[in-house]
């Protein structure tokens, strides 16, 4: 049996949606398939496909064929580093405790150079 990872269409008419899918060669574009690997929307702007990597690697070892347009989503998805992905959705730790915070800001404050704008409003209004 012949098996290839395509496109399958879903949504509404001008509102594409697609599924990866894993499916006989033989049957329609829009018909049963074996698996799911991942999604794609070509209506987004940015990060419009999601990918799960270790299956598509794992049915292309079997013998699956990737099409023309899954082949350039896997090529994204493999440019993509997998770190830098997870640190922008972390969030920024947190000042442990008041002190850090307090010595940060009392830090900033000796840095800063001194203001003489009241000085010259007091002038101008004498």
């Amino acid at each position: 049996m012949a098996v290839s990872i395509r496109l399958r269409r879903g949504g509404n008419r001008n509102r594409a949606y697609y599924r990866v899918v894993v499916a006989d060669k033989r049957s329609p574009r829009d018909g049963k398939y074996i698996d799911q690997v991942g999604t794609y929307d070509p209506i987004k702007k940015d990060d419009n496909f999601t990918l799960d990597l270790e299956k598509v690697d794992d049915w292309i070892s079997k013998g699956a064929q990737p099409s023309e347009t899954v082949k350039s989503l896997l090529k994204k998805a493999r440019r993509i580093p997998v770190e830098a992905a997870e640190s922008e959705t972390e969030a920024p730790k947190a000042k442990e405790t008041v002190e850090e915070v307090v010595a940060e800001v009392a830090a900033v404050e000796e840095t800063a150079p001194a203001e003489t704008e009241p000085e010259k409003a007091e002038e101008k209004t004498e």
